[in-house]
């Protein structure tokens, strides 16, 4: 494990969780850490309230990390690298987290199964203290669905945007601008924003009625993410094994802008669209399989996905584009794997190939992280630190509610080959003796 691994923390929840998401860096914790904020959900058996956990995460830098602390950790145990910061009621399960991007230090949307969408200041909502159970009060609630959307989730990362996107069990696809409401909830607790600002200081009661509502899919909506940078352009999928692509500008009265029926053979779970080449998209269904589409070549003859790949035993829940290097992405499921995958290793010549070609692994497979014992229900890349991963599962065989783990690929697995001989042959004598 030391030589797959730069580092791996494992951290044993109290109570399961569906979510999990970095939040801001937070600076240098010593010469050899970074601090992070990261988010993760409790959903309790009612003898708690279920709640939103902000904690610290202590992410070694690098190279850094001893091959001994890695192999070592142990799985029923805490972790010193995560530290609880503050602890917010929330009205049932949290299964969604998502930042507002132009607001990523302090505001998050959140999915439970109701119909409603929660949007929460951070820093200005009361902290809970173990026995003083109150009622959560949101920021504000947006409203528009009919039936409950308790997966469906995605905000816009467009310079100072606030929509937001939601499906849910009615089939619709709902959209929202809270951008003005947002400004407003975010400077409230700012620096000079006057007395009566800061922790406490909640504005709960406020709603948002949607922008507007599309119609297209026929069964519920499993997933939904905004093409980067952009507040108009989105795509969906869901039960109905549908991938469907909208545009909000008013043309086709909310009705889909390209539709890809059929997408998999059974419901498809998550997607997400690349940041680094605007024009692919990838899925992941409840047959296992994961594909990648080209945005350009979805309709006409001969129209399919560009890639597809098969490594899963079981439906998978989460996908997503590496945030920096293109053409790699991740996918985990409920086979407990977290998958790495490399576009450029489907066609061969990188480092997949290469592993493919020494292990038999399929084809585009890059690294394969089987840390997590069950279900791996999201996980997300740092956007800082960009070949580290945060991954949580809802394994309770440690006696907890489940795992969260932080860990980093090992750089010469994904490095290009000619690069990695040259380092490894300054090292060639210690690597065959041990020897210096």
């Amino acid at each position: 494990m030391p030589y797959l691994y730069d580092w791996l923390a494992n951290h044993n929840l109290v109570w399961p969780t569906q979510c999990c998401r970095w939040g801001p860096p937070l600076g240098a914790a010593g010469d050899c850490k970074q601090a992070h904020r990261v988010y993760v959900s409790e959903q309790t058996d009612g003898s708690e309230p279920n709640k939103l956990v902000v904690a610290r995460a202590d992410v070694v830098r690098p190279r850094v990390a001893a091959a001994e602390s890695i192999a070592s950790f142990r799985e029923v145990d805490g972790s010193p690298f995560v530290q609880p910061l503050k602890t917010i009621l929330h009205p049932g399960e949290v299964n969604k987290i998502r930042e507002l991007p132009a607001y990523s230090d302090r505001l998050l949307a959140t999915h439970t199964d109701a119909p409603d969408v929660f949007l929460w200041d951070v820093e200005a909502q009361p902290a809970y203290t173990k026995g003083s159970w109150a009622e959560p009060t949101p920021d504000l609630v947006l409203k528009g669905h009919t039936d409950i959307a308790p997966f469906a989730l995605g905000a816009s990362s467009a310079p100072g945007s606030g929509c937001l996107a939601s499906g849910g069990r009615d089939a619709l696809v709902v959209v929202w601008d809270a951008g003005d409401l947002a400004s407003s909830l975010a400077g409230r607790a700012a620096p000079g924003a006057g007395e009566g600002a800061g922790a406490g200081a909640t504005g709960g009661g406020q709603t948002l009625e949607a922008r507007c509502k599309l119609t297209g899919h026929e069964a519920q909506v499993e997933d939904v993410v905004f093409k980067p940078g952009c507040d108009h352009e989105l795509a969906s999928v869901g039960d109905d094994r549908a991938l469907l692509f909208w545009d909000t500008r008013g043309r086709g009265g909310g009705k889909p802008a390209v539709s890809v029926p059929g997408a998999h053979g059974d419901d498809v779970q998550c997607l997400d669209w690349a940041a680094s080449d605007p024009h692919l998209v990838v899925t992941g269904s409840a047959d296992s399989s994961v594909h990648v589409w080209d945005t350009r070549k979805l309709g006409g003859a001969g129209a399919g996905a560009l890639h597809e790949f098969q490594g899963h035993r079981g439906s998978v829940l989460r996908v997503q584009w590496h945030p920096l290097q293109p053409g790699v992405f991740a996918s985990g499921g409920e086979d407990a794997l977290l998958n790495v995958w490399d576009l450029g290793g489907a066609a061969g010549g990188s480092a997949s190939s290469r592993i493919q070609e020494y292990h038999g692994a399929p084809p585009g497979l890059l690294f394969q992280h089987c840390g997590h014992r069950d279900n791996i229900v999201d996980f997300q890349w740092n956007q800082s630190d960009p070949w580290t991963l945060l991954s949580v599962s809802d394994d309770t065989s440690a006696g907890g509610g489940g795992a969260l783990q932080m860990w980093r690929i090992n750089d010469l697995i994904y490095r290009p080959q000619d690069e990695v001989l040259a380092e490894l042959e300054q090292y060639k004598d210690f690597i065959l003796t041990g020897k210096d």
